[in-house]
């Protein structure tokens, strides 16, 4: 009679203890033999989360200190209220309401029994974001002012993450790093582009609820979702990248059924629904859909064959077209979406490749290419992209006429009185005006320090450090130079420019600048470095001979 009752009270063992800390709440993933049978409660002074598992035995280790969770600092055990069952304690920093629930094995056996507790980190401070500067422009240098200053909000979602590892490939590597990484790559390339800004729907290894992605999508005002995986199928052979945007019935290929299969695993993973609601039909109707998502499925597949074609050029394609499937990350009716498939990582070739450094860097770039060539065709209103492509806005300032502002950009007289429908060239001072994109000027190329051809100006080239911000227009005002000139001088072939880029501006050089001459300098060597005869050197100082001192400070004549 003995045995059969300690046989009973210790039906189940809590076999493993994960951590996984998120931004946002901390999960704790208890591994058991069968279904938790539980109860919990709640402490303060000092604050701890207790729970009572029923008929339960230890088969791991205890303590477990947690350094890197918001709210969480140690679980350990103690004294159970009954003979049998097992007690865990929860040193937590604050007080919070826990969420706990039970999850079934998953269908291929990757996970068993899980009891799973949501501990939040209390209310999140709202986001502030960060007033412009609001200088005063008093030079027409500093005129050239866009319509439109927004950003282009792309979220990038590294698909899986904690608990949840994706598909696995032959030698136990994990989809959800894969997808980290090109998922950080891909944001660092769009967050160097001025006029973009990526949004992460999770920075680190933790699972983010399907739904919740396109809640931080919506939350950022993002303009496009993009979703980054890595395939895998039950079969080693497939092989290849693909992009996936949302169908509105089942997927009529093995590969997209597979695909669809595995996200509601992702679910299974993690717990909860991917559509909310009880209608036993997973897939939402067709009609209801067709009214949400028209237009951005439309715009989601446009997107989706820019990333295609450029992704075709750095690795093999699976499908050579956009494919459709049911899948809940791309169920956003206001936020265009797609889900990028990098490789199968089941395919032994391609696993080695996507877990590589610079085969990562290739598909991120490709990515960010396919996304960056949409919006600098389709830019939202409002956004920097859209004012460039616009044009940009000069405010005409005194003495200033039509011929001195069509050189500075780089255009025609013609080409500015058709945008701002001009029927003369008078201008008064205070007037906007339109500039339009410019057409391919004839400047000469010089060198670092020059003499053009045509006016016997001279020049200099200067370097400048693209910053957040910048655009092309705008570091050409600066300098008072075409954008046509940069372009040229630089070899750009469109006028998107990255933070950190470094760009070569040819100037025109100040009449006269100051040399300190240094050990090992002669007139001659001054001369040639400046462009300048020894002679003008020699009359600007007033040099009675050629003998220069180490320090001696020269007048450079620039004229």
């Amino acid at each position: 009679m003995v045995g059969l009752f300690s046989s009973i009270v210790a039906a189940n063992e809590l076999k493993g203890v994960r951590v996984w800390p998120a931004p946002d709440e901390t999960r704790v993933v208890l591994d058991m033999k069968s279904e938790a049978t539980y109860s919990y409660f709640t402490l303060t002074k000092p604050n701890r989360l207790v729970v009572d598992l029923k008929a339960t035995s230890l088969k791991t280790k205890l303590p477990v200190i947690v350094s890197d969770s918001a709210v969480l600092t140690k679980i350990r055990s103690s004294s159970a209220p009954d003979k049998g069952s097992f007690r865990l304690v929860f040193e937590t920093k604050t007080g919070m309401t826990p969420k706990l629930f039970t999850l079934a094995p998953t269908p291929d056996g990757h996970y068993g029994y899980r009891l799973v507790l949501d501990l939040p980190h209390g209310k999140i401070a709202p986001v502030v974001q960060k007033k412009r500067p609001s200088g005063k422009v008093t030079t027409n240098q500093q005129a050239q002012l866009p319509s439109g200053r927004d950003d282009i909000i792309i979220a990038i979602d590294p698909g899986h993450g904690g608990e949840d590892p994706g598909s696995i490939g032959p030698t136990r590597k994990y989809e959800k790093n894969v997808t980290l990484a090109v998922s950080k790559k891909v944001a660092a390339k769009i967050n160097a582009t001025p006029g973009m800004k990526a949004v992460m729907t999770r920075r680190s290894d933790y699972f983010v609820n399907l739904n919740k992605r396109s809640e931080i999508a919506r939350k950022n005002k993002s303009h496009l979702l993009v979703s980054i995986h890595a395939d895998g199928f039950t079969k080693p052979q497939p092989r290849g990248a693909s992009v996936w945007v949302l169908n509105t019935r089942r997927a009529n290929s093995e590969i997209g059924r597979w695909l669809e299969q595995q996200e509601k695993q992702s679910e299974l993973l993690g717990g909860g629904d991917v559509l909310s609601g009880d209608n036993d039909d997973q897939y939402l109707s067709m009609a209801v859909l067709d009214l949400q998502f028209g237009n951005s499925t439309k715009e989601g597949y446009e997107v989706a064959t820019n990333v295609l074609k450029e992704i075709s050029k750095v690795t093999r394609l699976h499908k050579s077209k956009p494919e459709h499937a049911s899948l809940a990350v791309l169920k956003s009716p206001d936020i265009p979406s797609l889900l990028v498939e990098t490789g199968f990582i089941t395919n032994p070739t391609e696993e080695r490749l996507l877990n590589s450094s610079s085969h990562q860097n290739k598909l991120a770039n490709a990515i960010y290419k396919g996304i960056l060539a949409y919006f600098e065709t389709n830019p939202p209103e409002g956004t920097l992209f859209a004012s460039r492509k616009g044009g940009a806005k000069h405010k005409v300032t005194s003495g200033q006429s039509l011929s001195v502002i069509a050189k500075r950009y780089g255009v025609s007289i013609s080409s500015i009185k058709s945008v701002n429908n001009l029927k003369s060239n008078n201008l008064h001072i205070g007037q906007v005006l339109i500039i339009p994109g410019s057409s391919a000027s004839n400047t000469v190329r010089t060198s670092s320090i020059s003499v053009s051809s045509s006016s016997k100006t001279v020049k200099k080239v200067v370097i400048h450090k693209v910053q957040r911000g910048d655009y092309l227009g705008k570091i050409a005002s600066k300098y008072s130079v075409t954008m046509n000139s940069i372009r040229q001088l630089n070899n750009l072939k469109s006028d998107n420019v990255m933070v950190g880029q470094k760009l070569k501006v040819e100037v025109d050089a100040p009449k006269s600048i100051s040399h300190k001459v240094k050990r090992g300098e002669f007139l001659g060597k001054i001369a040639t470095s400046y462009g300048v005869s020894v002679a003008s050197i020699r009359n600007a100082n007033k040099l009675k001979s050629d003998k220069l001192a180490v320090g001696q400070t020269l007048i450079i004549p620039r004229s």
